[in-house]
């Protein structure tokens, strides 16, 4: 009679274990989320699929804004795209000129990696604008991913063009 207990036991144990291993098969595991401000620029986009970065802020956090147009005057980004995005000796960033795509992973990639390597890692130049040269890497010079996100952010609230090309030429055009 103690047997049945047993076979039940280990039954239940057996099942439980399955039902744990085919939950994490098919939800995949669980990652715990990423804390951007302990993780740089470089290390997020060698870390990410392309397509996976998106900004955790919005243009229209006046805080995040007011951080980001402080890191972005304090960054080589105004030496050359003048102190309120509107353009300098590159292009104004508050226009729909986005020569690789204007969605959050592509700016986030371009600002960190450059131009050059961006081409390297197939993305292609989707339109053209008075470009005097490449974009620079400026992820080694961007403290953390949290930062850049701020940037982008304050980037995002200056856009001044036609609202279907803020992040980027819609769908239907591309």
């Amino acid at each position: 009679m103690r047997s049945v207990p047993v076979i039940n036991v280990v039954a239940t144990c057996a099942f439980l274990i399955a039902a744990i291993s085919l939950g994490e098969a098919w939800g995949g595991p669980r990652s715990a989320p990423v804390d951007f401000t302990k993780i740089s620029p470089t290390d997020l986009v060698h870390r990410t699929p392309k397509g996976g970065l998106q900004n955790p802020y919005k243009d229209t956090q006046a805080d995040i804004v007011a951080q980001g147009e402080t890191l972005f005057r304090s960054h080589p980004c105004s030496g050359c795209h003048g102190g309120g995005a509107g353009g300098g000796m590159c292009p104004p960033l508050t226009k729909s000129d986005w020569i690789y795509g204007g969605d959050d992973d592509t700016l986030f990639r371009l600002v960190t990696l450059g131009s050059d390597q961006l081409q390297k890692n197939g993305y292609t130049r989707m339109g053209f604008a008075p470009v005097v040269g490449p974009m620079p890497p400026m992820g080694p010079l961007i403290e953390n991913s949290d930062d850049l996100w701020k940037i982008l952010a304050f980037i995002r609230s200056r856009y001044d063009d036609d609202p279907a090309y803020k992040y980027g030429a819609p769908a239907s055009q591309q």
